[in-house]
């Protein structure tokens, strides 16, 4: 069994960690770390894991476990692995964007693999240490790849994107709370989203010579969970082409799947699934990106992440069905 920790227990990316792992096949959790919770029992944070009953939040840390989730506030991941020293042969899975950035993916003696699993399945399987991808990133990136790989991006990228109030996290602020975003939606980072440097990277690896912008305006959906992108862009190929391009990118995927059909959130939450659909329209393309912004955009991929890491299938644990009802 692999023996696994969670640092930063509270969150509802956490919280999802936790149903995931709780009933992994192959896990064995070893410990929740929470400052500001420790020794209150699990459920009373996280109440739909009524189940965990008797599992308490720990004050300690086990630097010898296995491999050790960090899902913390970006910034503190780095500080937190300063403060605390791990055995060399804990693996550590980031969900902060701390290490995502090539200028930033190391720290110490640990070097830190970007974790798009469609993307850099080899190089995980062989890492110590992921950062986990940003949750509108893997939905953005997903949706371009296939172009990027095939070295026709030619013009400026345009997208547009919308994420549940989960996407803000637990913290209480103005713009999640419950009387001002429901029944609302609203505009916020344009052009200046924390995600863009990521997914820059991911394009100019693979079309170097791609010289366009990444405009992204993200907004604030009035749902809890998911997130559903359109981006287009100039692009030559024909309907049939551009659909063939992606599905035979995408044939030997597990988790991202392409769809002849308009696509809607409803097919995508609750699973580590990103759903495709591609367009034609006069010169341009059109992609459309489905994600569950909790499980794909974070803990779902993270778990992806592991198995690789440990030689396990893929979709170990991550057999989940869509909340469609």
């Amino acid at each position: 069994m692999i023996q696994v920790g969670i640092v930063g227990g509270t969150g509802y990316v956490a919280g999802e960690l936790l149903r995931l792992l709780m009933y992994h096949p192959e896990v064995n959790l070893r410990f929740v770390y929470s400052h500001s919770h420790a020794g209150k029992q699990i459920k009373s944070v996280h109440e739909d894991l009524f189940m965990l009953d008797g599992f308490t939040f720990s004050e300690e840390v086990s630097t010898d476990a296995d491999v050790v989730f960090l899902s913390l506030g970006h910034g503190n991941s780095t500080k937190f692995l300063r403060d605390h020293t791990f055995s060399p042969k804990t693996k550590i899975i980031d969900l902060s964007n701390d290490f995502r950035l090539k200028e930033n993916n190391h720290l110490g003696g640990r070097k830190f693999v970007y974790g798009l699993t469609e993307k850099n399945s080899k190089a995980i399987a062989a890492a110590e240490n992921i950062a986990n991808p940003g949750c509108f990133a893997t939905a953005i990136q997903l949706g371009l790849l296939p172009l990027a790989h095939e070295k026709i991006l030619q013009d400026d990228i345009h997208i547009h994107g919308i994420t549940g109030s989960t996407g803000a996290g637990r913290g209480l602020s103005e713009t999640a709370h419950f009387s001002w975003r429901n029944n609302n939606v609203s505009v916020y980072k344009p052009f200046v989203h924390q995600h863009l440097g990521e997914i820059s990277e991911t394009l100019t690896y693979e079309q170097p010579d791609f010289q366009g912008g990444v405009n992204f305006i993200p907004m604030r959906g009035n749902f809890t969970r998911g997130i559903l992108t359109t981006m287009y862009t100039q692009c030559n190929l024909s309907q049939q082409a551009l659909e063939q391009l992606y599905k035979n990118y995408y044939a030997d995927s597990i988790f991202t799947k392409v769809s002849s059909y308009p696509i809607h959130l409803k097919q995508v939450v609750n699973t580590n699934f990103c759903l495709l659909h591609v367009e034609k329209h006069g010169n341009k393309a059109l992609v459309v990106s489905a994600i569950d912004n909790l499980l794909k955009g974070a803990a779902g991929q993270a778990v992806e992440n592991m198995n690789l890491m440990f030689g396990l299938a893929q979709d170990t644990g991550l057999k989940l069905k869509p909340s469609y009802f």
